[in-house]
């Protein structure tokens, strides 16, 4: 016939012990522990069949022609990082339009992190201001990587221009206005030699070049005339009497040329326009392969014969994170946008 009621009462009295309840309590601990490690353990089997990065060559775009400070500072990185990263680093020159051909190649490269690019402040922080229709958007193309250096340009002249200061200088290009040519390669010297014409209030010509190199060859030849060229290439011209160098473009003197003063000291108070470059990867590049480059990337930087190598050619090392050096291309695009818009400079 059933159980009596007083043994259903039995049981019910078993089933609500405090022995038991601790018994589940403990098995339901233990099932969340076998979970967790069960998924700990396929979590280590997919990260184990992932290969790891890097494993195949990686390519280095650099914007402007062999010889110029992009493809200089992209040689002098690309061995330190095949050494550390355990697989080439090639470096791509892709000079034509102002570097912009290079910068696009880039923003619509894969972001899998076998494609990096030497950056410029040109062509990340003046283009978008001068170009009505850039084919690349540098806030929403590119991750930054790190900073490498920053450094003054040099305000050069051929021997045959008899100026021999920045006022000097002025006055003989008043003298002829319309007469003076000064040579450009992509846009950060342009915009130096731009401002400088804009605070001296002269009439000087630009003459646009692909590369640095050919810029350099013409006006050592003496078919321009003037040029703000980048510290790297304008020091060994002028020490050896090929070029004459005036001033320098930062606020403050450079090391490697101390005995030139700043154009801000000569006549042009508060006159201020340097270079920077740094490394980049498209978007949505995986932040693992992005660390991963910042890392080697300022350990290589930050060795003494490259740190040595650099101040040689009139550059500070930086090697900033990525988000400092995010948040520095913010703040550089908004200064170079308000100078361009104030001395109304466009694209040529």
């Amino acid at each position: 016939m059933g159980e009596s009621r007083s043994g259903l009462r039995r049981k019910a009295r078993i089933d609500r012990s405090p022995g038991l309840k601790s018994v589940q309590k403990t098995m339901n601990a233990v099932t969340r522990v076998v979970n967790a490690l069960l998924l700990s353990c396929c979590a280590c089997v997919v990260q184990a069949a992932e290969p790891a990065y890097p494993v195949r060559p990686i390519r280095f775009i650099a914007p402007f022609a062999p010889g110029g400070p992009s493809d200089t500072l992209a040689r002098l990185l690309s061995p330190r990082l095949n050494e550390r990263l355990g697989q080439p680093v090639i470096v791509d020159n892709r000079p034509a339009a102002a570097g912009i051909v290079g910068f696009e190649m880039a923003a619509k490269s894969a972001p899998d992190g076998y494609t990096m690019l030497l950056g410029s402040n040109g062509g990340l922080t003046m283009n978008p201001s001068l170009y009505q229709k850039l084919p690349y958007n540098p806030a929403r193309d590119y991750q930054a990587v790190t900073q490498i250096e920053s450094g003054p340009q040099i305000l050069v002249v051929h021997p045959s221009v008899s100026a021999k200061s920045v006022q000097e200088l002025i006055a003989f290009a008043k003298a002829k206005p319309g007469q003076i040519n000064f040579a450009s390669a992509g846009t950060t010297n342009r915009i130096a030699a731009e401002l400088f014409k804009a605070q001296a209030g002269i009439d000087i010509v630009n003459v646009p070049y692909k590369g640095t190199g050919q810029a350099l060859a013409d006006l050592v030849g003496g078919q321009v005339q003037m040029m703000m060229m980048s510290a790297l290439t304008a020091i060994a011209p002028v020490k050896s009497g090929k070029l004459r160098g005036l001033a320098v473009s930062s606020l403050k003197r450079a090391a490697v040329v101390a005995d030139l003063p700043t154009v801000s000291e000569s006549g042009l108070p508060g006159f201020e326009s340097t270079s920077w470059h740094g490394v980049l990867v498209p978007s949505h590049t995986p932040r693992p392969i992005v660390a991963r480059l910042h890392a080697e990337s300022v350990k290589a930087l930050t060795q003494p014969d490259v740190r040595a190598r650099l101040a040689t050619l009139g550059f500070e090392v930086v090697a900033s994170t990525p988000e400092e050096f995010a948040a520095f291309i913010r703040q550089q695009t908004s200064k170079h946008e308000k100078l361009i818009k104030e001395i109304g400079l466009k694209a040529e």
